[in-house]
């Protein structure tokens, strides 16, 4: 039977649920089918391998690598030696990008740091209000990839896997825990200038209900949400419910789990068709509180109006938002567009910390920050005439922050030579931090499995070690 047949004309009396399943023929069994397959397409409970300390996350992405040399990781001694040559001892050591210089040369930071906070830690006068949040924070500054191309380095931050087709970090979540709101889905994706391709929050090979739905900052949030004009939200139940009865069907069949996603994305989309709009509008927000994200014109895209936005997805039971934001890629210019930068995302990157401990929620969520690598102490020669250096790739140690989900905070961990180029200790590898964000929502990232091909997948493929020094000793 057609799907036009059994569906009212347009201005006739909706019928009832029941009365369109059996004017369509189908049985009892089929309905209970139908009904169970709703009750799946729920929000899933929680599975996680052992007590969680967060039940949400917000990474809060920063595209290109921002110059950790410049704004969490001061070195008094590469500023005295600027312009030297960097010293033939680490030329082995250090990779670098683009950078073809037999002997580089060494590049002070021309900006101020200054201890911050009980904690004292250190932080440049870039990020002031970073600065004042030290107390709440843990400075990580070891992190390390294995690739200084951009894109291979976020697909490992992201994916666990250098190359396309693996699962994003964000997917996993989705599928080891599901959300916990009825109407938005597990993972949300926000950008502003982003340039991060969609296989940094795609679901890889795990079922297309878990890879990230984005929120665009222009024209409508979510693409092909809003019904067309004249199509009332009663007949548009009618319309899903038809089509989730041939995909029922279909999925007793085969058992794809790609049917049995498609059936879930439809039933999602009915909900956040009333759901989306109200979370997305900032028209209940206080006066006091646009002012501490630093927005002035609530409807204006920007990087802190998703700051705010991922406050306030977490609040409904969104378990993974990702803000992306570039782009911090200063191999030019740096003097100019690395303040630029940090005055766009600055306020709105504290203001979300502060905001979610005001609202009792930083304690259950944890907030990250940073990029897929960070830059070298070493100056990268202008490709255009003008003398407006910058500073290439660095993957042998870079700055994240964290706050949030059992997070100890004010600490430093880790820490740099005088040169700022290697790590004196060992460092966090990217699969070191997948592992301890997973582990930080109750989740053994050696038991994340998906069987794909014949073999169990994880995020973190072979290696990855939880860092337990992130969080408190309680």
């Amino acid at each position: 039977m057609a799907i036009d047949n059994i569906l009212p004309a347009a201005g006739s009396t909706v019928v009832s649920r029941r009365a369109f399943f059996g004017a369509g023929g189908v049985s009892l069994a089929s309905l209970a089918m139908s009904d169970l397959a709703t009750a799946a397409n729920r929000p899933t409970l929680p599975r996680s391998h052992f007590a969680p300390r967060a039940r949400s996350v917000i990474f809060l992405f920063q595209v290109g690598g921002p110059s950790q040399l410049d704004l969490f990781d001061p070195k008094p001694e590469l500023n005295r030696r600027d312009g030297q040559e960097l010293p033939e001892s680490l030329l082995k050591q250090v990779t670098f990008a683009q950078i073809q210089e037999k002997r580089p040369r060494l590049m002070g930071s021309p900006y101020r740091f200054r201890r911050h906070g009980e904690s004292g830690a250190w932080v440049s006068e870039l990020v002031p209000h970073m600065a004042g949040i030290v107390d709440q924070i843990t400075i990580a500054r070891t992190v390390r990839t294995d690739d200084t191309n951009h894109m291979f380095a976020e697909l490992l931050m992201n994916t666990g896997w250098r190359r396309f087709g693996r699962p994003s970090l964000g997917s996993w979540v989705a599928y080891g825990l599901g959300s916990e709101s009825h109407e938005m889905p597990a993972f949300l994706v926000l950008g502003s200038k982003p340039r991060s391709k969609s296989a940094n929050y795609g679901s890889g090979f795990l079922p297309s209900q878990f890879q990230g739905t984005v929120l665009r900052d222009a024209g409508e949030p979510i693409v092909n949400l809003a019904n067309p004009p004249g199509v009332t939200p009663g007949r548009q139940r009618l319309t899903i419910d038809a089509i989730n009865r041939l995909n029922l069907r279909r999925l007793e069949a085969t058992g794809d789990d790609e049917i049995r996603a498609r059936i879930a994305s439809y039933e999602m989309a009915f909900r956040m068709q009333a759901r989306a709009p109200e979370l997305l509008s900032l028209g209940g927000e206080t006066r006091e509180t646009l002012g501490l994200y630093g927005i002035d014109d609530p409807a204006k895209p920007s990087f802190a109006r998703n700051c705010l936005l991922a406050r306030r997805l977490v609040e409904k039971g969104v378990r993974f938002v990702q803000v992306f934001h570039g782009d911090w890629d200063h191999h030019t210019d740096i003097g100019n567009r690395l303040p630029h930068e940090c005055r766009v995302t600055d306020q709105g990157s504290a203001a979300l910390v502060t905001d979610l401990a005001r609202r009792g929620l930083l304690d259950d969520t944890l907030v990250i920050w940073g990029g897929e690598l960070g830059r070298t102490p070493v100056a990268q020669k202008p490709m255009a005439a003008g003398g407006r250096v910058g500073r290439d790739h660095q993957i042998e140690a870079f700055t994240m922050w964290m706050a949030g989900g059992g997070v100890r905070p004010g600490q430093v961990i880790g820490d740099t030579n005088d040169l700022g180029c290697l790590p004196t200790e060992d460092g966090w590898h990217v699969y070191d931090l997948q592992a301890t964000i997973l582990h930080a929502l109750g989740l053994d990232h050696e038991r994340l499995t998906y069987r794909y091909e014949g073999r169990e997948f994880r995020l973190t493929d072979i290696h990855g070690e939880v860092k337990p020094e992130l969080f408190s000793r309680a």
